[in-house]
């Protein structure tokens, strides 16, 4: 038995595992024995897809002393993680001991608490494929793409192919060299930071390295991204720019769908919106995430009376050439023809420290045809009424090409 004071490192710090965003999943996680379940860790990492901030955690109390260094116990408590995995995550500010940073040579004695943020179990090798991409930027540690329309971001149960994560697998293999992190490799999500609706277009980043990963999960659990997004709604929304501050939870009725809740299963979700351009019927709006909620900017939308254009889950309409400008309308087009068949909701400018270099950066994304094709329309169908509001960052007019 040991008698050593346990080396805890320095006080728990901004990166440290914090109680209040990560979940504390112990009971579900933990078989007899004390091990962690990795398909249970990975269906509790499903059930959150889509929402930035979740981070699952999990809890060991020690019923008595150990002659055994922190990382060494770990291995035995996660199976699933090698030991130099599992020391990358104590270097990462991930796991503490008693509320404290450890290192990995740390002792272990009766009563002490270890918390670990866990990343998704490993899994097996991608197919890749030949998926077109659009690469805004690429270093040796990450790489931001304008996702396009119709097209999910990580192979999910059933579904192994034609997703970004297959079209990085071949981009490494034969463009750039490289590969994505292996922290959330489970079920073939490697590198996957953050997540895009598969509707929704723009601006992304993934992790090349597992340190660029953990440092950049950490921006997006603790919000310090910057995100804009463009979305044309139906209306013309009043004020100019308000905060919608609205807890989100799983819809209490319809599978695969999110809803405002005020009970206890709802989360602290936060959008500021501001009007950049009125139309007739529609309005422009750019939003900032405050948080990063599975379907957020949608439901809060819905919820406040204007349903983005298309987005047909929460209320939206598509809309028809007709629609728009009316039947006296002077268009080339088919009246009847659909001008958008998806919601119209754009990611337009993603920014967060570099991860490695630790300098800002920014990118932007430019909108894709179908919601420059609807502004154009929409301007044409009435005066357009333009906003100018202080706290906007996306130039819509570069956004649009025109610049």
């Amino acid at each position: 038995m040991t008698t050593d004071e346990p080396d805890t490192g320095s006080p728990g710090d901004e990166n440290a595992p914090d109680p209040a965003t990560a979940i504390d999943a112990s009971d579900d996680l933990l078989r007899p024995g004390g091990k962690v379940d990795a398909q249970a860790l990975y269906d509790l990492y499903e059930q959150a897809a889509g929402d930035d901030e979740q981070q699952v955690a999990v809890r060991f109390v020690l019923s008595r002393d150990l002659d055994k260094r922190l990382d060494r116990y770990l291995v035995d408590r996660i199976p699933f993680l090698s030991r130099t995995s599992l020391q990358r995550l104590i270097r990462e500010h991930v796991v503490t001991v008693n509320g404290r940073v450890p290192k990995a040579s740390t002792r272990l004695r009766r009563g002490d608490v270890v918390v670990a943020v866990l990343p998704p179990p490993p899994s097996t090798e991608i197919p890749a494929e030949e998926i077109p991409l659009e690469i805004i930027h690429e270093d040796d540690d990450l790489i931001i793409l304008n996702k396009h329309d119709d097209i999910i971001v990580h192979p999910a149960r059933g579904n192994r192919s034609g997703t970004i994560i297959n079209g990085l697998a071949w981009h490494f293999r034969h463009r750039s060299g490289g590969a994505l992190s292996s922290v959330g490799a489970e079920h073939t999500r490697p590198g996957v930071v953050h997540r895009l609706d598969r509707h929704t277009t723009g601006v992304m980043v993934a992790a090349k390295s597992d340190v660029a990963h953990w440092r950049l999960g950490r921006q997006f659990e603790q919000r310090k991204t910057e995100k804009r997004y463009l979305a044309i709604v139906h209306g013309r929304v009043e004020p100019d720019a308000d905060v919608i501050d609205m807890p989100i939870g799983k819809h209490p009725v319809v599978k695969f769908k999110y809803a405002v809740r005020w009970d206890p299963t709802g989360k602290d979700s936060v959008t500021v919106y501001r009007v950049r351009e009125r139309y007739e019927h529609c309005t422009l709006v750019e939003l900032e995430l405050k948080t990063g909620r599975t379907h957020q900017i949608r439901v809060h939308l819905s919820h406040l009376g204007y349903p983005i254009v298309g987005d047909d889950v929460y209320g939206g309409r598509h809309l028809t050439v007709r629609d728009i400008v009316g039947p006296a309308g002077t268009t080339d087009r088919s009246p009847r023809e659909p001008v958008i068949t998806r919601q119209a909701l754009h990611a337009a400018l993603l920014g967060f420290t570099h991860p490695v270099t630790e300098q800002p950066v920014e990118f932007q994304a430019p909108l894709p045809q179908d919601m420059r094709d609807l502004i154009e329309l929409l301007r044409l169908g009435g005066e357009a009424e333009p906003v100018n509001i202080a706290g906007t960052r996306v130039d819509v007019e570069e956004a649009l090409g025109n610049a």
